[in-house]
């Protein structure tokens, strides 16, 4: 099985392309280190609508990291670890509603390329960034830890506080997700048993929780955009009629999951999260000391059903 770490371009962009057989990854250093290619039988499974003029002016596609916040926060102030924060005259990226969104480093630069090898025949990919800013006055580093294997890409993302102030982990990914060869209305929803969290209009929590079965239904003309709690089930899944899938499966600290289908587009997000929407003002975060770390991973597993 063919293995590499490669420098290289995407469309005209410095890339990092990790390959094992028939499994690529490519991530953007200069563009938030976002996963920009996900192939696997030569077909591709990330959407990256806008392409990257969007990404550049910090909307979300292919596979960003959204930190040190994920998803919504309900005000320009908050209270996170005894600290207080104020965000009214910072420009951030901002929702339809004009709240702050997906944090800080969509689109951005900084990352440095700490190291990539293959170790045993499982391309690596070591980089991290710095973090400490007036929206976010908790000094820590990033590093992530990308591989690839067996037709699975694994991402592991740490927080190491570089200052004195406990730092909240409240981060998540956003992955776009498709499958080539059949329409988006045809795939089917895999999702295991877990509680579904009421949003209100503005997509910030109320409070209310349900508990919802699993389920495993063809996606038809329903849409999403919902936040779950999961339970002991970390599993989510998009499966066409032909065999082709992406699974998403969250590690332990990613106890909550953002599912979106909008409507009218050709994609669907599985988003595993640190913790919920809106954690920062609700307080419902984990804080990460000096001298501790927090790690939270993921795996996509692809398969391109039948040819």
């Amino acid at each position: 099985m063919t293995a590499s770490v490669d420098e290289t371009t995407f469309r005209g962009e410095p890339a990092i392309r990790l390959v094992a057989g028939e499994m690529s990854a490519t991530f953007l250093p200069r563009l938030g280190m976002t996963g920009a290619s996900l192939r696997h039988g030569g077909r591709e499974h990330l959407a990256l609508p806008g392409g990257l003029d969007a990404l550049r002016a910090g909307k979300t596609l292919g596979l960003p990291l959204l930190a040190p916040w994920a998803n919504r926060l309900a005000r320009r102030r908050y209270r996170a670890a005894g600290v207080p924060v104020d965000l009214t005259r910072l420009r951030l990226t901002t929702d339809e509603n004009g709240l702050p969104m997906h944090g800080l480093l969509v689109g951005k630069p900084g990352w440095r390329l700490d190291g990539h090898d293959v170790r045993r025949g499982i391309p690596r990919l070591s980089t991290s960034i710095d973090v400490d800013a007036r929206a976010f006055p908790f000094p820590h580093r990033i590093e992530l830890l990308i591989t690839v294997r067996d037709a699975q890409l694994r991402v592991d993302t740490t927080i190491v506080p570089t200052g004195r102030r406990r730092v909240p982990a409240a981060f998540g990914w956003h992955p776009y997700l498709r499958l080539p060869r059949s329409p988006r209305a045809r795939w089917r929803l895999r999702l295991p048993p877990r509680t579904h969290l009421a949003l209100d209009a503005a997509g910030i929590p109320t409070g209310a929780a349900q508990p919802a079965p699993s389920e495993h239904d063809v996606i038809g003309r329903r849409t999403f955009d919902d936040l779950y709690r999961l339970g002991r089930d970390h599993h989510l899944a998009l499966e066409a009629e032909h065999g082709a899938a992406v699974e998403l499966w969250c590690g332990a600290n990613y106890p909550f999951a953002q599912v979106w289908v909008p409507p009218g587009r050709p994609f669907a997000a599985l988003e595993p999260m640190a913790a919920p929407t809106n954690a920062l003002l609700a307080g419902a975060v984990p804080l990460v000391a000096r001298g501790d770390t927090f790690t939270a991973s993921f795996t996509l597993a692809v398969s391109s059903g039948h040819r």
